[in-house]
């Protein structure tokens, strides 16, 4: 079985400003869409915004597949979040239960995206709504992680879901023109390493690499809350071509009434 905890961020880990800066505003983002709903996330890791959902969704359930991580989300939030094991690919929910789903930087590890696709159909109020964050494959130094299935920029999202009864709005998020110095110079040296196969799989040995591209480092916090961080809103983006110019993408995929 695959150990996902490896290449997963989770408490407690040294990562970048950055990407406590980007779970945050993925979060922030989600939030406008969960006030008084229903709300289920899929594959919620160790579950930083678990806590910050919960704040604001009439009722929250959340799973992961993968036990040792999801034991720590349960370790950590015991009786306040509704945690449940399960395959996002196969949901034990009734139809028509939720408002609200959300998937973040996980899309990519499933083996068919188009049965999670249709469970949400399935599961999901007319009108409900599916939230998807990931990682911009479209980017000239992109680096995939391991263990992945495919990954989906802003074409092949907006086909996933259109091709199966929604409706698609997308967003770009973390702007390559507002990253740092350090960053933009160091983008060709990554994109060369990414092609050569250089760069490490698991988190573990990342840390170093991540020092170098972001200087100093931090501690993941376990449960984010409001105002952690300054929300910066997504752009708008097209479906009709590849975005090169956010590091991550947004999807608020719809369910017709």
């Amino acid at each position: 079985m695959v150990e996902f905890a490896s290449v997963t961020e989770i408490a407690g880990d040294e990562v970048s400003q950055e990407q406590v800066q980007r779970i945050c505003n993925r979060y922030y983002w989600a939030g406008q869409y969960c006030n008084d709903k229903d709300v289920l996330e899929v594959a919620c890791g160790t579950g930083q915004g678990l806590g910050y959902l919960s704040s604001l969704a009439t009722s929250l359930i959340a799973g992961d597949y993968d036990n040792s991580i999801f034991e720590m989300a349960r370790k950590h939030y015991a009786q306040r979040v509704d945690l449940r094991q399960f395959d996002a690919q196969d949901m034990p929910f009734d139809d028509k239960c939720f408002d609200v789903i959300i998937l973040f930087e996980a899309i990519y590890y499933l083996p068919k995206a188009e049965k999670f696709v249709s469970e949400c159909h399935r599961i999901l109020r007319p009108g409900g709504k599916v939230l998807i964050a990931t990682a911009n494959k479209d980017l000239y130094d992109f680096n995939p992680s391991p263990y992945t299935y495919k990954y989906y920029g802003t074409v092949e999202l907006n086909r996933l879901f259109t091709d199966r009864g929604f409706s698609v709005e997308l967003f770009g998020d973390t702007p390559v023109d507002q990253i740092s110095i350090r960053q933009k110079i160091l983008r060709p040296v990554k994109k060369i390493a990414s092609s050569l196969h250089l760069i490490p799989g698991s988190m573990k040995a990342k840390k170093r690499l991540k020092k170098i591209m972001f200087g100093e480092l931090i501690k993941m916090p376990a449960e984010i809350y409001e105002g952690m961080v300054e929300y910066k809103i997504p752009t708008a983006i097209s479906h009709l071509h590849p975005d090169i110019k956010h590091k991550v993408i947004y999807c608020a995929a719809t369910l017709a009434d």
